[in-house]
């Protein structure tokens, strides 16, 4: 493999949450007096941190969310993926090809850490992270479209960001990763491959993904 490290973001990539929480999101905006439809969380929000959703909707409004609006939301969302969530179809068998042939990964997600860490528990994707591999948008000043947190990553990880690959489904997500002078796959399952531009390339199922990063 020509990458040293892999990066992979969370929410749609590893596990599928995205529907999960921006249904979650969209319902939770709107019964606050903010109208939000599910197919506008998903373009407005995926793939960014909680500081977007407070920032665009003091942005478009002129009203801050309460402050309880995060713990509310996942509070909601928590619960959900104790009945819903699973990995996206695929990761295991792709992480144990990591493992047997070597390559060093890790996680750097727009979510907080609770939130990655509900999320592997219930699917057991806890077993493949050990703790000092998994990074959040909370352990850095900006999270995506920002480069930072994929810089961090790949500074804690001990590896050159040109020697980094990203897998990315979120058009910040692809944004941040070039800002940091990373190469990045677009996962298309749930977004249009032209919302994902100035990727390396596409793929639509994991098990793709190992002839791409060959």
């Amino acid at each position: 493999m020509r990458y040293e490290l892999v990066i992979f973001d969370n929410d749609g990539v590893l596990v599928d949450s995205e529907p999960i929480a921006n249904t979650i999101l969209a319902g939770y905006l709107t019964e606050l007096g903010h109208p939000t439809s599910y197919e506008e969380s998903l373009r407005d929000y995926m793939g960014a941190a909680m500081h977007r959703v407070h920032d665009l909707v003091e942005e478009r409004s002129g009203e801050k969310l309460p402050d309880d609006f995060e713990a509310t939301f996942y509070a909601r969302t928590f619960a959900a993926f104790q009945e819903e969530l699973v990995a996206v179809d695929g990761v295991e068998e792709l992480l144990g090809k990591l493992v047997a042939d070597g390559v060093d990964y890790c996680v750097a997600s727009s979510g907080s850490h609770e939130k990655i860490r509900v999320g592997h528990r219930k699917t057991g994707l806890d077993q493949w992270f050990e703790e000092e591999w998994i990074f959040s948008s909370e352990d850095v000043g900006r999270g995506k479209p920002a480069p930072d947190l994929f810089l961090h990553a790949a500074e804690r990880m001990g590896v050159a960001p040109e020697r980094c690959v990203v897998i990315e489904d979120s058009p910040l997500g692809v944004e941040a990763a070039r800002a940091a002078g990373m190469d990045v796959y677009g996962f298309t399952s749930m977004m249009p491959a032209d919302r994902l531009t100035g990727v390396t390339g596409y793929f639509s199922d994991m098990a793709q993904l190992p002839e791409l990063l060959a």
